[in-house]
């Protein structure tokens, strides 16, 4: 029986919902395949989670349960899974894109002797061979790449994050449910110190608002207006790439195929054209709104809402605006 396998996330002791996104990846590659879709789920305590996995999609979970795995660990959680993969043989190993994801991959990769495609914005099924093809972006963005891993399985990829959304949520799926008790060693020679979260209001992978800007902001020091109106709306501030490449913003604030892929529930894109690049990280949002004084302005097209104006003087009537409804004016 072939089958699909994602490894699923859990930080603080849930499962994190970069799991029910892969799913859905997972969920399309099976159903192509014909086969099975397992979810594999190491930690301590979560039995009482583990429906949630086939409600959204997983016809089996596999629970790898031992204290040493309630944290991240490369070494730990690879001496649980690598002789459970070589016994099983999947077709596919998916992956988030996360730092957990990142770091897991390769290793495994690494000792499964098999190949690894990072950073997905795209996977299907060759009909003819029934393959895995794995797109990405390459030369800094500017192309797709779509690779293969003829020779070796499993066949293994990292897809980024907020790239699908998770499957509706089905009680009345049915699927299998295993628990294994892990009694070994351990023995890594990674420890944990200390834990210190990074500083910042909003991650954009977690915004439910976000504005970027572009080049039509002109400078740098006009991104200080997009970080009031997103500190007023509780939202993040992105950028284009031209608007990161020119200095005005770091590069954490990118989104795109070479930045981050975002999907929020408002994304305002102010003096951006939108290059085919940037539409690709922002395009699940689910109400986009474009400000730009170009009417054929490829951002137009994806837009729900579209303002053909200045950049500049449309963000002061924004501002104020959501200043006066803030106040209750409005």
């Amino acid at each position: 029986m072939k089958e699909v396998f994602i490894l699923s996330e859990v930080r603080e002791g849930r499962i994190h919902s970069v799991t029910f996104e892969l799913l859905n990846w997972g969920r399309n590659l099976a159903n192509k395949l014909k086969s099975d879709l397992t979810a594999l789920v190491l930690g301590n305590n979560l039995e009482d989670q583990l429906e949630e996995i086939i409600f959204y999609g997983a016809d089996k979970v596999e629970f790898f349960k031992n204290k040493e795995l309630e944290i991240f660990n490369v070494e730990n959680y690879s001496k649980v899974l690598i002789p459970f993969i070589k016994e099983r043989e999947p077709e596919i190993i998916l992956a988030s894109a996360t730092t957990q994801g990142r770091t897991l991959m390769p290793y495994l990769a690494g000792k499964l002797k098999t190949g690894l495609t990072a950073d997905c914005t795209n996977l299907d099924i060759e009909e003819e061979t029934g393959l895995l093809l794995q797109t990405r972006p390459a030369i800094g963005g500017n192309v797709l790449a779509t690779i293969k891993t003829p020779k070796h399985k499993p066949q293994m990829a990292t897809v980024r994050p907020k790239s699908k959304k998770p499957l509706p949520k089905d009680e009345r799926r049915r699927g299998e449910i295993n628990i294994h008790h892990i009694n070994m060693e351990f023995n890594s020679r990674i420890k944990r110190l200390d834990l210190k979260k990074r500083e910042e209001d909003i991650s954009l992978s977690e915004a439910e608002i976000i504005i970027s800007g572009g080049k039509g902001l002109k400078n740098s020091q006009n991104f200080s207006i997009l970080f009031e109106i997103a500190h007023i709306l509780n939202g993040a501030v992105g950028a284009s790439r031209s608007a990161v490449d020119m200095g005005w913003i770091g590069y954490s604030h990118q989104i795109g195929l070479s930045g981050k892929t975002v999907n929020p529930k408002v994304y305002i894109a102010v003096g951006i054209s939108g290059a085919v690049q940037h539409l690709a990280g922002m395009i699940n949002s689910e109400y986009i709104i474009a400000i730009n004084k170009d009417p054929d302005a490829p951002i137009f097209q994806v837009a729900d809402l579209g303002i053909v104006g200045d950049a500049l003087e449309t963000l002061s009537i924004l501002k104020k605006k959501i200043y006066e409804r803030k106040k209750g004016n409005v």
